[in-house]
């Protein structure tokens, strides 16, 4: 089993023809994830990289019967893209854009309120099922498959994260971008909840930065209701307050804000603090006994 994506998802490219998205949409076909077809209005009924043009969502569903979608639309359409899915239908939306102004992703949070789908990011790198399907930029050769899911606001950190993994001779059940702006459609806890209670996922690595309460809210989640090993790891250790760092959400804002304070939280809570991503691989070795 996994979470979100998998051999069986149906994937569909929004801004397909674009440069991102062919670049990505290729490498995603490469890896062997199920792309049936993109949406690019205007290009509709037109083939790329040998896979169906559609001009909007709903006529892509109705010809191939997807149910997830992947969009690399600019910033100043994206929020557009997020809720043509949504109201189609698509019950996974990854938005891998960045710089998508914090107003519309405001609407977007209220449009999708009451539809049954789920988004992850904007800006992340997607979300990875080794084996499976890549549904996202990352690197794919990286994820060997195995029953440690991993969290992460950051996308080279998640890369970072599943290599040690691999080297501590574990592997990636599913890898969840979640993304850094101030506004995301799934956070720390919603991901963590997922792969606790996925059967194939035995221990779970959550990797966070300064700003914002998401991480100590999964946190005190994990605390009580967790079941599984979770190792943590916060980036910004030395971040000076009050200065954005890299994302648009990484900016301490009060005293919980700060990485030592959310690292002090994990640990009450009983999550293995990482003090470097060096150690994620052997923490989390140690926290499932593999390392006997």
């Amino acid at each position: 089993m996994s979470v979100l994506v998998n051999k069986d998802s149906k994937i569909i490219v929004q801004g397909f023809t674009g440069s991102e998205g062919s670049f990505h949409a290729e490498q995603m076909i490469a890896y062997g994830t199920n792309v049936v077809g993109g949406v690019t209005p205007g290009k509709g009924g037109q083939t790329h990289l040998e896979k169906p043009v559609f001009n909007t969502v709903s006529e892509a569903i109705e010809k191939t019967g997807a149910d997830t979608s992947i969009i690399f639309v600019p910033p100043a359409f994206a929020a557009d893209a997020i809720m043509e899915a949504a109201g189609a239908g698509i019950k996974v939306i990854i938005a891998i854009t960045e710089g998508i102004p914090v107003k519309d992703m405001v609407q977007v949070k209220a449009y999708l309120s009451d539809k049954d789908c789920r988004l992850i990011g904007p800006n992340c790198p997607g979300v990875i099922t080794p084996g499976e399907a890549k549904v996202g930029i990352m690197p794919g050769f990286v994820f060997k498959q195995g029953k440690i899911g991993i969290v992460s606001k950051s996308g080279t950190l998640t890369y970072e994260a599943a290599d040690q993994v691999v080297k501590a001779g574990m592997g990636i059940s599913t890898a969840i971008g979640i993304g850094g702006d101030p506004i995301i459609g799934t956070t720390t806890k919603q991901a963590v909840e997922l792969l606790m209670n996925d059967p194939e996922t035995d221990g779970i690595v959550m990797i966070g930065e300064i700003g914002g309460d998401l991480e100590a809210k999964a946190a005190r989640w994990v605390k009580e209701f967790g079941t599984k090993p979770v190792v943590g790891f916060i980036a910004g250790q030395t971040a000076p307050k009050g200065r954005k760092m890299g994302h648009a959400g990484a900016i301490v804002g009060g005293a919980d804000d700060t990485a030592e304070a959310k690292m002090r939280i994990m640990r009450e809570c009983g999550i293995t603090v990482a003090e470097s991503p060096a150690e994620i691989g052997e923490k989390m070795a140690q926290a499932i006994n593999v390392l006997a």
